[in-house]
């Protein structure tokens, strides 16, 4: 089942947060997955939901596709730039309601 990384970035270093993503892709990609957003104006429809900064959305075949990518030795100094960058917040959608 697919699943969806939602997240708000707040990029504090430009330059740093730009060298990040020349790099993410390919990690990305090695694992199934693929930007659907990636940044872009961001319209609040109902509620009160106010993203800071840039919205990121992946699309990656399974959790475990995921889970992979996200512990893999390739992307590990690729996280620390951005987390050396920026802030965010983050959460996992499943595209459907059976458990992941």
């Amino acid at each position: 089942m697919k699943v969806y990384v939602i997240s708000d970035i707040v990029v504090n270093d430009q330059q740093k947060y730009e060298e990040y993503m020349k790099l993410v892709p390919d990690t990305i990609n090695k694992y199934g997955g693929k930007y659907l957003v990636r940044g872009g104006e961001i319209i609040t429809r109902s509620g009160d939901w106010n993203p800071k900064g840039r919205c990121v959305v992946l699309e990656f075949p399974s959790i475990n596709a995921l889970n992979k990518w996200n512990d893999s030795p390739e992307y590990q100094p690729v996280k620390k730039i951005r987390e050396s960058c920026s802030t965010s917040q983050s959460f996992i959608v499943s595209s459907g309601d059976l458990p992941f």
